[in-house]
């Protein structure tokens, strides 16, 4: 057992600076952590100001001059640039993409197995509808014809003489018959070699440019071997099409420019026929054309830019096309209504780089955003800025 005199040198010892030294220390860091929270849930967590004699009102509330951080944004205006809606004037115009195609176009083909005897194409020069162009070695075919006559020959006596004996009453009426037919049958077996004899010899079917053959006399040909093409090049046809939305204004005898891709030149053609149905593959309507081509400017096979025109509007309302937001039900823009920022849905019309047309939605005189698009929502407060 402790005496009484070290019991209270221990607690003289408990009752010193070292001994207290611990415990206010603690209690120091303590207090320092608890003011740190604070002073982050003030500045960063503020209480929102909702009644200014209520608990959150504080020095928030009373210096309203001041205000918290809160207080700041509270009438500020997002400034935006609009764009004032007009009429303007507008063509209503269709861009496609065609094909130049002869106006009559023909591979030649011999339909006759046989040599060549003879060769008059002239590669890439006009020819005449008739003209001769090659022919084939058809003397077996002469000898069947020659052959054939002298059977007709002998066939027409004989039915001379039968028809003589009928008129007697030497014979019946079925032995002259026998006669008359084998008469008739070989004047047909005639022209059906002269038919033959005739393919022999292959002409122009109209007029029109020969093309290219590797054909030279001598050359064993079969039926189907093809020669050369003939094609006509005056007039040429512009094949292209339109979507479908627009087959209903495609009329006979539109004009139509047209450009040609490799030489950027650029021609009217008129339209002179269309397909009764619209592709339903591709929806649109086939549409041809016609083009003089005096001069050969377009060659068969070219690729061209076809724009036609349907008309003209002078009140029609058109947007920038950064200001047009597609949407999975269709398209809007951004008003400007009384300070405040109102979304519309719109409808489209024609289309280019810089402007887009509006067919439904908006009316003269509306203020439509073209800029900061993504940063306002609805009922947002705006500053608006004319271009």
């Amino acid at each position: 057992m402790q005496t009484q005199e070290q019991e209270r040198e221990e607690l003289e010892a408990a009752e010193t600076p070292t001994g207290r030294s611990p415990r206010v220390l603690w209690i120091v860091v303590t207090l320092a952590l608890i003011a740190g929270l604070v002073f982050v849930k003030m500045r960063f967590f503020p209480a929102p100001n909702t009644d200014a004699k209520g608990s959150g009102g504080g020095r928030g509330a009373a210096g309203g001059g001041k205000g918290g951080p809160g207080a700041k944004g509270a009438g500020q205006k997002l400034p935006v640039q609009v764009y004032v809606v007009q009429p303007t004037n507008l063509s209503d115009e269709v861009a496609a993409t065609g094909s130049v195609l002869a106006d009559e176009s023909v591979i030649i083909k011999s339909e006759l197995s046989g040599k060549i005897t003879s060769l008059n194409i002239r590669e890439g020069q006009p020819v005449r509808r008739g003209q001769l162009l090659f022919s084939i070695n058809a003397d077996e075919a002469q000898a069947a014809i020659n052959k054939q006559q002298y059977n007709i020959r002998l066939f027409r006596d004989q039915e001379k003489r039968q028809r003589t004996l009928l008129d007697k009453e030497y014979i019946s009426t079925q032995e002259y018959e026998q006669a008359n037919n084998q008469l008739q049958t070989a004047q047909a077996d005639l022209k059906a070699l002269q038919a033959s004899l005739a393919k022999a010899y292959v002409r122009a079917p109209f007029d029109g440019v020969l093309g290219l053959t590797t054909a030279t006399i001598g050359t064993y040909v079969s039926p189907g071997t093809e020669i050369t093409t003939l094609s006509r090049v005056r007039p040429v046809k512009i094949d292209f099409a339109v979507p479908g939305r627009f087959a209903s204004s495609v009329r006979v005898g539109d004009v139509v420019s047209i450009t040609d891709e490799g030489t950027s030149k650029k021609y009217d053609a008129k339209v002179y026929a269309i397909d009764p149905q619209i592709d339903p593959v591709s929806r649109t309507q086939p549409v041809r054309a016609r083009y003089a081509n005096t001069r050969d400017e377009l060659r068969p096979g070219a690729f061209v830019k076809v724009n036609l025109q349907l008309g003209e509007s002078t009140t029609a309302l058109q947007v920038p096309t950064e200001a047009v937001i597609p949407e999975a039900s269709g398209y809007s823009v951004y008003l400007v209504q009384n300070g405040k920022m109102v979304p519309k849905k719109v409808k489209i019309g024609i289309r280019s780089d810089k402007v887009l047309q509006i067919t439904d939605g908006l009316a003269v005189g509306d203020s439509v955003i073209r800029t900061g698009i993504l940063q306002v929502k609805p009922g947002d407060a705006v500053r608006a800025g004319a271009d």
